[in-house]
């Protein structure tokens, strides 16, 4: 019962989050976002759903039917299956090695953009899922060192041992320049602007769902929009040692997104690959090189110290 409360929590929290998002670009354009449906728009994300999964449903003769129909439930799947992560007060599930769990979830993404842009049976999906295939997969190389060098200093796996680890002092201040890798590859793992390559308007029209519409299009949508709610859950659990969902940094996390998507233009897609192999990855190699050796220093100098003293 905990577990489907929080689904339904997830799907509002995601409908607001959309309709967050339209006002903070409203104002960034000088103009106000949805103020019309309830008081000051606050039912238009319902309203959007509604019209959504009203809309009728068209199907092309060469698609794949099944595979069509399965991908946005298998991103809907996905999604809540990282919400595994979410702390009860009681009674929660505590996973032993829950970041090793994140990383599994997180490499399952891909056969969603994949397969999504196959089973259209179109050439501007393909290729929208080709460039977001290769996008996704280079980017979550260099996620994963980042989280390994972060995970090697708390050497533990455990939600509660990184929280604990954090007690005195925020990892944001001591490795800044590790937080701000670390949002750049979410921005490029969760297809967001300024790397939403596999959604380029412009060159692919919609990328690879665009055959999706109606109900699908609606659930592609939403999972997309909980998979940013909770990197921002799990940044914050990283970097500043915050349990709790509904707090400030998660909602600031959140704001970051919906800015940089307001203020930045669209990256090029060879400078998007060659900012992740030439620059992003040579630095996570390092970092975890660096982080391997400043344990072990820290180790051996509390032993001497303690053998000092005995």
């Amino acid at each position: 019962m905990s577990f489907l409360i929080l689904i339904v929590m997830v799907l509002v929290s995601v409908a607001f989050f959309t309709l967050m998002e339209r006002k903070v670009l409203g104002y960034i354009h000088f103009r106000k976002g949805p103020n019309k449906v309830g008081y000051m728009g606050i039912l238009q994300p319902f309203s959007d759903v509604i019209k959504l999964f009203s809309s009728e449903v068209n199907f092309m003769k060469l698609m794949n039917l099944l595979m069509f129909l399965f991908i946005p439930f298998l991103a809907m799947l996905l999604m809540m299956m990282f919400w595994l992560f979410y702390i009860w007060k009681f009674n929660q599930l505590e996973l032993e090695f829950a970041f090793i769990y994140f990383l599994c979830v997180s490499s399952l993404g891909v056969y969603v953009i994949f397969g999504g842009g196959w089973a259209s049976n179109s050439k501007y999906a393909l290729l929208g899922s080709y460039r977001g295939l290769a996008q996704i997969i280079s980017y979550e190389v260099s996620l994963a060192i980042l989280l390994i060098s972060f995970l090697l200093l708390c050497s533990d796996y455990s939600i509660f041992s990184i929280v604990s680890f954090q007690k005195n002092f925020w990892m944001l201040w001591g490795f800044f320049s590790l937080v701000l890798v670390w949002m750049v590859s979410l921005l490029a793992e969760t297809n967001r602007a300024p790397f939403d390559l596999s959604e380029g308007e412009s060159e692919l029209v919609s990328g690879y769902n665009v055959e999706y519409g109606s109900y699908s299009f609606a659930i592609l949508f939403m999972a997309e929009y909980g998979n940013m709610i909770f990197m921002s859950l799990i940044s914050c659990v990283l970097f500043i040692g915050s349990l709790g969902s509904f707090c400030l940094y998660l909602i600031l996390l959140m704001y970051l997104f919906l800015l940089i998507r307001g203020t930045l233009v669209r990256y090029r897609y060879d400078k998007l690959m060659m900012l992740s192999w030439k620059s992003i990855l040579p630095f996570s190699i390092l970092f975890l090189f660096f982080m391997f050796c400043f344990k072990n220093f820290f180790i051996s100098f509390v032993i001497c110290i303690n053998f000092s003293k005995s």
